[in-house]
């Protein structure tokens, strides 16, 4: 069997104030065709498991580009077209093939190009033509269109939130395909709307049921796989929203049946989905009043894994402002101190700016008397499922006994090991606030005592209400209310 694999993805934030250029994919992560590294990258998870299963199976797996970028704001037209039309190449240039296996996201958004992942698809289907099997790996923070299930055969979104399961996905994703090609399945889909938009954090009730009942009828009475599509809010395109896709082995009925009944299942458990988010004053009086530590504290809205900065000093200003110390805070992207901290050099006090630089959701930059407490050239931090995640030259400094983590490469908190790395002991802090909306979560929760979803401004806010959306499809719930 000829299989080609490759990968294009990112996700938008459409209010996010930077744009996504060539620059992003190359510090996030592009290797050409053929040149991925011998480890698994957030987005190679189905090339990773054609190489395993092809192994084993004896495929010729022909590999082409995968890239990557740091969710931002609209990719740029110029970097679109270019790292698209380089993996059609790619493909081109494999044929003939009998299965193409892609790692998409399914929420980017470019200049011109409200659906990518639809456009890609269409383009791979007008090359490979109507016979040859085309499956996708997708982030569940997707935009499911039309134009994506019309032109791949099978696509499977990771179940976990944190994204633990890239592998095992993309492993369920190559399985499936692999049975079509050889006739012993037939996929068929469906898709609903549940008109919509939540945040499932798969690490509690009642998504953590949900996620093992879909995966509990997976393989059994004709259903192949269960996904479901939480929909990114931050990306304001037509079909922004939360979604339940089915695919079953030829039975159209059966698809159709099932994923009406689970999408009304994800309809009743909205409000018990719904995460609560408390001011930044009451959320430090939460973590204060707490008995034990550390207690943390996501600062969501800042959360460059939903394209905001990272920069933001809402948080850190109010916590300076109130004299809470015994803390740690990170990771603030701010390659401009980070440099100054090198050449201070350990142990140099001195008067720092951080943060508040790339715009009005960064708050203002503050000035603050600082102690450099440890130096770290290209620190990799461990990211989803295990990945490397470099965060480029880092430094730890402490202001008013906060110990703050300052990078140079922009990613959001995931190991617990961005702080350990530079000697910074959580266990002994009160509080620790980490840039990451959910993905902290499979490592910080570990070791912290507590867990505070804060309500800070920033450019991925939960308040969606405050977002000026112009192109979603409406009505869809929180936005409106919407009969159940």
């Amino acid at each position: 069997m000829r299989v080609f694999s490759a990968s294009l993805a990112t996700e938008t934030n459409t209010f996010a104030p930077m744009p996504t250029g060539l620059a992003s994919f190359k510090d996030r992560g592009y290797f050409p065709a053929g040149q991925h590294p011998d480890a698994l990258t957030i987005y190679s998870g189905p090339l990773w498991a054609a190489r395993i299963r092809g192994k084993e199976k004896g495929w010729t797996l022909l590999e082409g580009m995968v890239a990557g970028a740091q969710p931002s704001g609209i990719t740029t037209r110029h970097a679109y077209e270019t790292l698209r039309d380089e993996m059609l190449n790619d493909l081109r240039a494999a044929l003939p093939v009998d299965m193409v296996l892609l790692g998409l996201h399914g929420a980017m958004v470019a200049d011109g190009y409200d659906d990518c992942e639809g456009d890609m698809l269409e383009r791979v289907r007008q090359i490979v033509g109507p016979d040859v099997v085309i499956g996708a790996e997708l982030d569940p923070h997707n935009h499911l269109t039309p134009a994506m299930v019309a032109n791949a055969d099978v696509m499977v979104s990771f179940k976990e939130y944190p994204h633990t399961d890239i592998l095992e996905r993309g492993l369920e994703l190559v399985d499936i395909c692999a049975a079509a090609v050889e006739g012993k399945v037939k996929p068929v889909h469906a898709m609903v709307d549940c008109d919509i938009i939540v945040t499932v954090h798969t690490s509690r009730e009642p998504a953590r049921g949900f996620v093992e009942r879909m995966q509990s009828l997976e393989g059994k009475d004709g259903v192949l796989s269960v996904s479901l599509t939480h929909g990114f809010s931050w990306g304001d395109v037509p079909e922004m929203g939360t979604k339940v896709l089915v695919y079953t082995d030829g039975d159209q009925a059966k698809a159709d049946a099932l994923a009406r009944q689970l999408a009304d299942e994800v309809i009743a458990m909205r409000d018990g989905l719904t995460v609560n988010y408390p001011s930044i004053d009451a959320s430090l009086d939460e973590a204060l009043a707490f008995g034990g530590g550390p207690v943390v504290l996501a600062d969501g809205a800042d959360n460059p894994g939903g394209g905001a900065a990272s920069d933001s000093t809402f948080i850190l200003a109010r916590m300076l402002e109130r004299g809470i110390g015994n803390a740690a805070l990170g990771p603030m992207w701010d390659p401009i101190a980070v440099r100054i901290a090198f050449d201070a050099g350990v142990g140099a006090k001195l008067r720092m700016r951080i943060g508040g630089k790339i715009s009005p959701l960064s708050g203002d930059p503050l000035d603050l008397e600082c102690t450099v407490k440890a130096l770290k050239h290209d620190l990799v931090m461990t990211g989803l499922s295990d990945t490397p995640t470099p965060m480029g030259d880092c430094a730890l400094v402490e202001a008013g006994g906060i110990d703050i983590v300052l990078i140079t490469r922009r990613n959001q908190a995931m190991g617990t090991d961005l702080f350990t790395q530079l000697g910074c002991d959580l266990a002994s802090k009160k509080i620790v606030v980490v840039k990451s909306s959910q993905h902290f979560y499979a490592s910080y929760s570990k070791v912290a005592k507590h867990v505070i979803y804060a309500g800070a401004p920033g450019a991925v806010t939960l308040d969606l209400n405050t977002l000026p959306y112009r192109k979603v499809r409406r009505p869809k719930w929180p936005l409106e209310a919407v009969a159940a």
